[in-house]
């Protein structure tokens, strides 16, 4: 089973806004619409079976509504993550009611969200998240609409990570995109995974293969960042590599069935 965990869907008419405002912030063209319909086209074009949405909530009043929706669109060969925002005064109960929903997960976006990832503010809610179980994924590195300093650093995910124990956290990008270097020296070998989203043209096959071999295949996993960049063409770039084909299904999918226990 290929899984690509690392996707991105708007409802219908809010897509038709969103997509060409963030066309324009990042300087990107899309591969999909942003339906949730067309990512799951587009991933299966690519080979997927299964496809990871994770929406933000970009503001506090933004959060139950964005959970509500995921719940609705979590079923088959969709699994939907949910979202708080760090500045809700109920974030500690709506990352409860996100685990009431059936979600496994959520996505903080330390850039949209506007906080550092190691901030000590974010304790109690990192240590709820870990209480419940939940997976985490953080957008990391260098984000294209936005401009330094950057608030998902690797070492600053480093510094994070105890305030996490209990939870099951990914890094995006290979842990910090842009920041490849600094993941090595940070990040390769701690208890957290790494996905692949949006690494391919950006980052040269013989450092991918270092950070596989030093961090581990069992803790990669697959990401495209649709409709962002194409499910296909990661897994080419990581069909390329000088890794074993073993190794290879991990990343593909056998890491991320383990990890939100499907089969």
């Amino acid at each position: 089973m290929i899984i690509d965990f690392h996707t991105h869907a708007f409802e219908d008419e809010l897509a038709k806004k969103a997509i060409p405002i963030l066309a324009e912030l990042s300087g990107l063209i899309p591969y999909s619409d942003g339906t949730v319909k067309d990512i799951l086209r587009v991933a299966k074009v690519g080979g997927a079976d299964k496809i990871v949405i994770s929406p933000v909530a970009t503001k506090p009043s933004q959060q139950r509504k964005i959970n509500d929706w995921a719940s609705s669109i979590n079923n088959g060969d969709i699994i939907a993550f949910g979202s708080i925002h760090p500045d809700a005064n109920d974030a500690l109960e709506e990352l409860e009611r996100i685990v009431a929903l059936g979600l496994k997960g959520i996505k903080l976006h330390p850039e949209y969200q506007d906080f550092f990832v190691d901030e000590p503010r974010l304790k109690l809610i990192y240590e709820k998240i870990g209480k419940l179980g939940l997976i985490v994924i953080f957008h990391a590195g260098v984000d294209l609409g936005y401009e330094a300093p950057y608030h998902c650093t690797p070492e600053k995910m480093k510094n994070a990570l105890p305030m996490l124990s209990g939870a099951h956290v990914i890094a995006a990008h290979l842990g910090g995109f842009r920041m490849w270097d600094e993941v090595e020296e940070h990040l390769c070998g701690k208890e957290l995974y790494l996905d692949t989203a949006f690494t391919f043209g950006h980052i040269k096959s013989i450092q991918v293969e270092r950070i596989i071999d030093s961090h581990g295949a069992e803790k990669i996993l697959l990401g495209s960042d649709l409709p962002w960049h194409d499910t296909g063409k990661h897994m080419d770039f990581i069909n390329q590599l000088n890794i074993s084909d073993y190794e290879k299904n991990r990343i593909f999918g056998g890491n991320a069935q383990k990890l939100l226990g499907i089969s």
